[in-house]
């Protein structure tokens, strides 16, 4: 069943020439820049503070609100979770009408209201668009909040805690926020298992009366309406929105490490590292140096055909994709760099990494660089700026910022007029090389070595939480005597026994997933010794089948027919199609590994290491090293688990494999043995 599911992951301009005669010796005179036309947005503000701003579009028979409360974050401590919490549970019955109620008359109207922790939305045909705002405006306005829709959303919010124990990339940004930005600061800070139990139904209803408020607030309507209209509308039913005094919230200033430094976070399950290079900045929109840090960005990191991208991916195969940003903030900025890559080239693409950061300080770009640069965010901000959403939201930020009138009408001529010099003392003032965390998430035992052999920076380490911590262990020693055969054996003990094992000359299982959202079966047959046969189906219809039939096999996939390859066939004769554990007494014992707080010892067979937990003796993972079509080698790791007794012997009921960006979790359904095989399912 592994071999099969490693071979599913596995499968699954015109240009016109100008008749024209052109000199090309000459240089074409550059054209005219863009003329931008901005949309009208019209503004005025409610006794109760409440700041409205209004953009008519006629385009399209819809509109559409936005609220966004302009509070500064806040840290909500030891019941972290509290605004989140509140933001869900808002529009879920009001005085005036329930909760089932308001979702069947939004259902009925064809609309979508939602709304948050720090906002609300509202969007319809224009025609239902009254009614529509009323409702988004009551649940503003009356929310109330229930002990039951409390007991319901706390259990989600712990549910998805828990869900996210093992994954890597949860523990990577939660780390990498608290060492950014500091455990008693709002970005900092993550809610937790004990957080969230620290939340009663009175913190949400607090938290609601003092922070969602309308003399802090600002209401965005665009699309097909008429303002005098709209604001007759708006004030009717926002006007008797309650004030409130909003605190004063201190909020601590980030610092940046005095050098950099890298920053460990170990995974025992991870399978490649996350790799974050971070620092603090001062940036803020409208800051006279914003154009510049904008086109360093994009020249660093900021697109796919950016450096960083074409060093990593194109040059050096390393990842997938490697990008930065610049997050430009009232409260706390930050320029972030990032890769997630494999294993074994963790500590060289830290070093590429950083060479490029440094480039771009202490090396001029190029002109053509500067010029693309441009280009991109010209067209981007061009064809952006004819939506109406577009207009709304550059009306919000003159609010926001204290932008002048003009601001976005003179954006292009701003980012046309930064020259090469701005860029490089723009990427020396916000990409801090010198002062960074390169904060790495992923497994030590695979990582460190190499890391710290090729590394300049001083290692800290911290556990998935962020809490500082010792190295963690590379390995520990085999026992003394201990064989292949011995940790086989336990297997099979572990599962049922041996001789119930050899018993079963059959099996068939059937087990669901989830691929990009569609959801598959796959039924597994097997016929001892190495028969085999794998079908998926999508929506009852069969998009792939692999046979073996112990001699020869193929795979068909949407209606094309392969033989398989004679290594494959090898593969297949040498295996055994029920328990390949029998073949395992021939591997090496290579180390012992801690996976999830419990040791197991790696037995390596060929291409594959097998774990054994060394405890309970099951297998809970296996880790098989493949070919990808352009012969690159990529491991692929299958974790075994839900191990429930059939027949009086254990098998695993849900089998997770990764490969690359591609995670499936195949839950088994059901599992026959010694029936349901024929030998013609194998033809």
């Amino acid at each position: 069943m592994k071999t099969k599911i490693v071979l599913l992951v596995a499968i699954l301009s015109m240009s016109f020439a100008l008749n024209a005669q052109v000199d090309r010796t000459k240089k074409p005179a550059p054209g005219p820049a863009p003329v931008v036309k901005f949309g009208k947005a019209d503004k005025f503000t409610l006794k109760n503070g409440l700041t409205v701003i209004i953009v008519e579009n006629h385009k399209l028979p819809r509109a559409s609100a936005r609220l966004t409360i302009d509070n500064k974050p806040y840290f909500e401590g030891k019941k972290a979770g509290v605004s989140g919490m509140m933001g869900s549970l808002m529009g879920r019955g009001t005085p005036s009408i329930t909760k089932d109620n308001f979702n069947e008359r939004v259902d009925f109207l064809g609309a979508n209201i939602g709304f948050g922790s720090s906002s609300s939305f509202a969007a319809s045909l224009s025609r239902y668009f009254d009614e529509v705002l009323g409702l988004m405006a009551d649940g503003v306005k009356n929310s109330q909040f229930t002990q039951e829709e409390f007991d319901k959303e706390q259990k989600i919010t712990l549910d998805g805690i828990k869900s996210n124990e093992k994954s890597v990339t949860s523990a990577a940004r939660r780390v990498e926020n608290l060492l950014t930005y500091g455990a008693n600061h709002p970005y900092g800070e993550y809610i937790s298992k004990e957080s969230v139990n620290n939340i009663t139904l009175a913190d949400v209803e607090t938290n609601y009366n003092r922070y969602y408020r309308p003399n802090n607030a600002y209401l965005i309507i665009q699309g097909d309406i008429k303002p005098k209209k709209i604001k007759k509308l708006v004030k009717n039913l926002f006007g008797d929105w309650k004030t409130r005094e909003i605190s004063e919230i201190e909020i601590q200033k980030p610092i940046n490490v005095e050098t950099t430094e890298i920053n460990f976070i170990n995974m025992d399950n991870a399978v490649q590292s996350e790799i974050a290079i971070i620092n603090n900045i001062e940036l803020k929109l409208g800051d006279k140096d914003y154009y510049a840090a904008l086109l360093a960005n994009r020249i660093l990191g900021g697109s796919g055909t950016a450096r960083l991208f074409k060093n990593l991916r194109e040059d050096k195969g390393y990842t997938y994709g490697s990008y930065s940003s610049i997050r430009q903030s009232r409260y706390a900025a930050s320029f972030r760099a990032t890769a997630s890559v494999r294993n074994m080239v963790t500590d060289s693409s830290v070093v590429e990494m950083m060479k490029e950061i440094n480039t771009i300080r202490y090396k001029k770009i190029t002109k053509s660089e500067l010029k693309n640069a441009k280009a991109q965010y010209i067209g981007s901000f061009v064809i952006n700026v004819q939506k109406p959403e577009t207009v709304a939201g550059y009306a919000l930020n003159r609010e926001l910022y204290n932008l002048s009138d003009n601001y976005y009408e003179t954006y292009l001529e701003k980012i046309n007029a930064v020259t090469i010099d701005e860029v490089q003392n723009a990427a020396i003032k916000y990409f801090r090389g010198d002062k960074a965390r390169i904060i790495i998430t992923g497994k030590g035992i695979d990582v460190l070595k190499n890391l710290e052999k090729n590394s300049d920076y001083k290692i800290n380490y911290f556990d998935k939480y962020g809490n500082p911590s010792e190295k963690p262990e590379m390995t520990l020693p085999i026992p003394d005597g201990m064989t292949a055969t011995d940790v086989v054996n336990k297997y099979f003990e572990a599962i049922g026994g041996k001789e119930k094992a050899m018993a079963v000359k059959t099996t068939m299982m059937v087990s669901n997933a989830t691929i990009q959202g569609t959801p598959l079966v796959m039924t597994t047959k097997a016929s001892a010794p190495n028969k085999t046969l794998m079908t998926i189906s999508v929506m009852g219809n069969t998009m792939q089948k692999v046979v073996f039939d112990g001699e020869k096999g193929y795979q068909e996939a949407q209606g094309r027919k392969t033989d398989m390859k004679p290594e494959d066939i090898t593969e297949g004769k040498e295996a055994n199609a029920i328990f390949n554990d029998l073949n395992y007494t021939s591997g090496k014992l290579t180390r012992i590994e801690p996976i999830d707080g419990k040791n197991t010892i790696v037995l390596k067979i060929g291409n594959e290491e097998v774990f054994y937990d060394m405890t309970s003796g099951l297998k809970v993972k296996s880790v098989k090293t493949v070919k990808t079509p352009d012969g690159k080698e990529v491991k692929v790791p299958t974790t075994y688990g839900d191990y429930k007794a059939v027949e009086g012997i254990m098998f695993p009921h849900s089998i997770e494999i990764k490969s690359g960006p591609m995670n499936l979790n195949f839950k088994i359904v059901e599992i026959k043995i010694n029936e349901g095989v024929e030998d013609k399912d194998f033809e």
